[in-house]
């Protein structure tokens, strides 16, 4: 019964938006802001994998109308949570007696998302620990949930999005829903990371606590914390120790370890007292092989070069690139547009011409997508990416790109 429910939502939900798209079809003008305020509504009732979805198209800043990321946005921020009875019996099956394990628990979630939400607790000793709880049943449902986005995902035809993509999409949901399931993996990659950066003062990796966690409950100790999306107006100096923390990170996890936090929405990031950069969730990290980096560089390179050419060739090495006819005006647009934030010395990511023009330049690439059908692999390293690059937009980050690539693209030379 709960999973036929959930089926009619989501059926529901695509004829509601399918409804907005062909009014707006029809109407001419397009109302990015209802159509997003019925996928905000829909969606955030529905967790799992629609809401996914709509987390993912949210950081698509620079390619979704403005109004309708807006919307999504708040998926990320507003997400409804779970009432308390579910999530209660789900600890309950984690801990038996909850009074023998903890001496309060908080129903109200700080925090939710779209498989968990997490709960303050303090245990029979007086710590203050957080529970991530996995929503209940959302194992049982995960499947046909996923069949009915897939239909779901046929709405995106409307904007001209090409089946190439949107299966790469689909497949990159999947594969990430799946393993945000797995709680042991993720207790796994906090204490791989810990270790890894615990010379990194500036950086701090909540401890999993794996006596107290389980299948479908993670427990960890309690990382206070301002949430990125807040320090937009802060401190500016504070601001660029975060943003360099944050562009450090990224880069030693690329080009050292091989592997990536996917997950980057601003939700995920905070700053402590200490000005520390606390990193909450890493239900999602990637592995980047060394083959599939040196094409990006190699693409980047030829990007900053500004030699279309080259770009194609680097695009086709990629599997990025298929069909008849390099789009050669389009790379020349697209180098123009990232040359300024590579150029030498500090460059400012808050530099609005540059999201203009990076916007501009989004419906051309739509238009191009007969011949730019990246591959699922490359569509969630980039999607990752580009998600990391917009928070260093909101920190308003001033970084020596120029610098910080110089020797990457020396390494890849040696």
């Amino acid at each position: 019964m709960r999973e036929r429910g959930r089926t009619r939502r989501l059926l529901g939900l695509g004829a509601r938006t399918g409804g907005a798209l062909i009014r707006t079809r029809m109407g001419g003008q397009a109302d990015w802001r209802a159509l997003g305020e019925a996928l905000f509504e829909g969606l955030s009732e529905l967790k799992g994998p629609a809401m996914k979805l709509a987390q993912i198209m949210s950081q698509w800043d620079d390619l979704l109308p403005p109004d309708l990321a807006e919307e999504l946005a708040r998926l990320q921020r507003q997400a409804q949570p779970m009432p308390w009875a579910g999530i209660r019996r789900t600890l309950v099956a984690q801990y038996g007696d909850l009074a023998a394990v903890f001496e309060s628990i908080e129903e109200t979630p700080f925090a939710s998302a779209s498989m968990g939400q997490v709960h303050r607790a303090t245990t029979r000793d007086g710590e203050t620990l957080v529970l991530k709880v996995q929503y209940p049943g959302l194992a049982e449902v995960l499947e046909s949930d996923l069949a009915q986005v897939r239909r779901l995902m046929r709405l995106g035809r409307w904007f001209k999005v090409p089946q190439a993509r949107l299966d790469a999409l689909f497949e990159e949901l999947a594969v990430s829903l799946r393993g945000e399931l797995d709680y042991h993996a993720e207790a796994e990659a906090l204490a791989r990371y810990r270790a890894r950066y615990a010379y990194l003062d500036s950086l701090v990796i909540p401890e999993p606590l794996v006596e107290l966690s389980g299948e479908r409950v993670l427990a960890m100790r309690y990382e206070p914390g301002t949430p990125l999306r807040e320090l937009e107006a802060g401190n500016d100096a504070l601001r660029q120790r975060v943003a360099q923390t944050l562009a450090d990170w990224i880069t030693e996890e690329l080009f050292t370890h091989g592997e990536l936090h996917a997950d980057p929405h601003a939700g995920n990031f905070a700053v402590n007292d200490q000005g520390q950069l606390v990193v909450y969730d890493l239900g999602a990290v990637i592995p980047v092989p060394e083959a599939r980096l040196a094409a990006m560089m190699q693409l980047l390179e030829a990007t900053l070069a500004k030699d279309p050419m080259a770009m194609d060739e680097a695009l086709l090495k990629m599997g990025g690139r298929q069909g008849q006819g390099a789009p050669l005006a389009l790379y020349r647009e697209a180098a123009e547009a990232v040359e300024p934030l590579f150029r030498p010395g500090e460059q400012d990511f808050g530099d609005v011409r540059v999201h203009r023009r990076l916007r501009e330049l989004s419906p051309k690439v739509w238009a191009a997508m007969d011949r730019l059908q990246p591959p699922a692999d490359t569509l969630l390293l980039s999607r990752t990416l580009n998600g990391h690059y917009w928070n260093l937009v909101r920190l308003g980050a001033r970084l020596d790109m120029a610098g910080r690539t110089r020797p990457l693209f020396a390494r890849g030379h040696a």
